[in-house]
């Protein structure tokens, strides 16, 4: 790819990213697990596990966007260094939203095709937090729309290289 088109990335990323963690630590700092047994009768290692998968979210997505601050702004454009940050962004951001590690949602990969939201929950969550993941969906799907060349072609590159 082109050092244009990597750098097109690596802002589209970044701004993606930033209003994401705005979002996610917004949710995070405004929300107890009391007031989410107000909204949803749940067990409260499920309250937990969201709130988690939540804040691992949050720290990936700050480490993400750390990467293409430092990248956007390093003279001359290190296509390479931005390379390996949007392959970590793909892995560790994107794929962590629509596939988390505790499996409190997936992803219905059907309703992307319909236009509707493609995130099915295990159990009905509170309205606070569907709120959440439904305002995140269409950021995360622009980037992984976008960086979905770092899922094999990357990689692939990287190793015949060696």
């Amino acid at each position: 790819m082109g050092n244009v088109i990597v750098k097109s990335q690596i802002e589209l990323v970044q701004q993606k990213l930033a209003t994401s963690i705005q979002s996610m630590n917004g949710f995070l700092n405004n929300t107890k697990i009391a007031d989410l047994q107000k909204e949803q009768e749940w067990s409260i290692e499920n309250y937990q596990s969201l709130l988690s998968n939540v804040r691992r979210m949050a720290v990936f997505c700050e480490e993400g966007l750390e990467a293409c601050q430092i990248i956007s702004v390093t003279e001359p454009f290190r296509k390479a260094a931005a390379e390996r940050a949007l392959y970590r962004i793909y892995h560790q951001c994107v794929e962590e939203f629509f596939t988390p590690k505790t499996d409190l949602w997936y992803e219905d990969s059907r309703s992307a095709y319909t236009g509707r939201n493609s995130i099915k929950y295990r159990f009905t969550p509170p309205a606070s937090f569907e709120g959440l993941v439904t305002s995140l969906e269409s950021d995360f799907q622009t980037m992984r729309e976008e960086l979905q060349y770092y899922e094999t072609d990357y990689l692939t590159k990287i190793k015949q290289s060696q």
